[in-house]
């Protein structure tokens, strides 16, 4: 017995199990690109393993980033739904607060961007192209104005719903 196992009872590998991913996200890489890599749409520079502004060399790949495809698709990943009385008197307000956090967060991650501001029936509909981006979101109107805040993240997709009210 060579390092003290048997070698009859070994168990041979099993390769031909198919492995499911816990949660789907049609724009997550599974092959990282080449470095680096510039999206055409907005400039962002694949570098070190992540999406960051920065300039790229003139002859780098092209390859969309994976929030410019989201935007392209029209396939969010985040909604954010604002509510009542309250949101309708200070629209103008919880837009700006909303596009103060995107910059924030937009300015260290790529990635994370609103991709639509629209009216839709009795509320606002802010989508993302981020789910963190939604929370984050989120959580800032809470943080400034209270009112009630509800989020629900798909099981079987990366997508969180976030609805925020007052």
């Amino acid at each position: 017995m060579k390092g003290g196992r048997n070698p009859v009872s070994r168990r041979p590998d099993r390769r031909d199990r198919l492995i499911q991913e816990s949660r789907h996200d049609p724009y997550r890489a599974y092959e990282k690109p080449s470095e680096p890599t510039v999206c055409p749409d907005c400039s962002a520079v694949f570098r070190e393993g992540r999406w960051r502004w920065a300039s790229g060399p003139a002859d780098a790949p092209r390859s969309a980033c994976p929030a410019c495809r989201r935007v392209r698709d029209d396939y969010p990943g985040g909604y954010l739904s604002v509510r009542g009385e309250f949101a309708a008197a200070h629209r103008e307000e919880i837009l700006g607060l909303a596009r103060n956090v995107e910059a924030r967060e937009k300015e260290g991650h790529p990635l994370k961007r609103i991709m639509e501001v629209r009216e839709v029936e009795d509320h606002l509909e802010i989508t993302t192209t981020d789910a963190h981006l939604a929370r984050s979101l989120g959580d800032a109107l809470h943080a400034a104005y209270a009112g009630e805040l509800d989020a629900r993240y798909a099981r079987d997709e990366n997508l969180v719903r976030v609805h925020w009210s007052r």
